[in-house]
């Protein structure tokens, strides 16, 4: 199955990890990515310690847990930045889950769509 549709049709939780340039660690939870192709994944992000980390280091790791009670099944994918965006217009077109409302409390804040190049994909738990 290709990544794109395995992430348009699989529920689950994720967790994208980065670090700045001294190394210092964050994660935070993030849905689903979207799939520009197999290769180009694309979250959109606000302004806050995931996007300042990735100004200085462009690498990050994407945990997905898929919503399963009995099994850890999943995607790890290990990511490179390669550009970013932030016209409002393209970024609202681009959102692929229209349901989702934006909190009031962050309605104001500036949003990036940050493309990455998938590296690697490995299974949640172990190797294949």
């Amino acid at each position: 199955m290709k990544l794109s549709e395995y992430f348009e049709n699989t529920l689950g939780r994720g967790v994208l990890a980065t670090s700045d340039a001294n190394g210092a660690v964050d994660a935070a939870v993030y849905s689903r990515p979207h799939f520009v192709d197999e290769e180009t994944a694309v979250w959109i992000m606000t302004d806050r310690l995931t996007h300042a980390n990735l100004q200085s280091n462009p690498h990050a790791a994407y945990i997905f847990a898929e919503a399963k009670e009995s099994a850890f099944v999943g995607k790890r994918l290990y990511l490179t930045k390669i550009k970013e965006e932030s016209d409002p217009a393209k970024i609202e077109q681009f959102r692929w889950r229209k349901t989702y409302q934006i909190p009031d409390e962050q309605k104001t804040e500036k949003r990036f769509m940050v493309y990455f190049h998938v590296d690697k994909v490995l299974p949640l738990i172990g190797v294949k």
